[in-house]
């Protein structure tokens, strides 16, 4: 297996139940409504745990939409640091959203964002 491999990615719309609907027409499929989140889940095959497939949201705070990736990894904040290092810019530093779970969201030296996940 790939080490910290992309285990996640969010989808941010206009009007996520309509991007939601458009997903399950095209490809067949389904989805589960999150109330606590307002998140579309759509678990990864037949794995139905957190953080394991992807996500579709209305936008709130960010102007455009937008589509990121969340990359696995075992001690987000030695990978923060690798990110600055090589060119890289925090946007949000290292923080928890849960008892489990850091996350973390950056730039990549070209601008792109992306996410890192660490789960204990």
């Amino acid at each position: 297996m790939q080490k910290n491999p992309v285990c996640y990615w969010e989808l941010a719309s206009h009007d996520a139940k309509k991007t939601t609907e458009f997903l399950k027409k095209v490809f067949d499929w389904e989805d589960e409504y999150d109330k606590k989140t307002g998140i579309y889940e759509f678990p990864a095959g037949e794995v139905k745990t957190a953080f394991a497939g992807g996500g579709v949201f209305t936008l709130k705070k960010a102007k455009l939409p937008f589509l990121t990736i969340y990359i696995r990894v075992d001690d987000i904040d030695t990978k923060a640091k690798l990110i600055e290092e090589h060119g890289g810019f925090i946007v949000e530093a290292p923080f928890k959203i849960n008892a489990h779970t850091k996350i973390c969201l950056f730039n990549e030296p070209s601008g792109v964002t992306l996410a890192m996940l660490e789960k204990n």
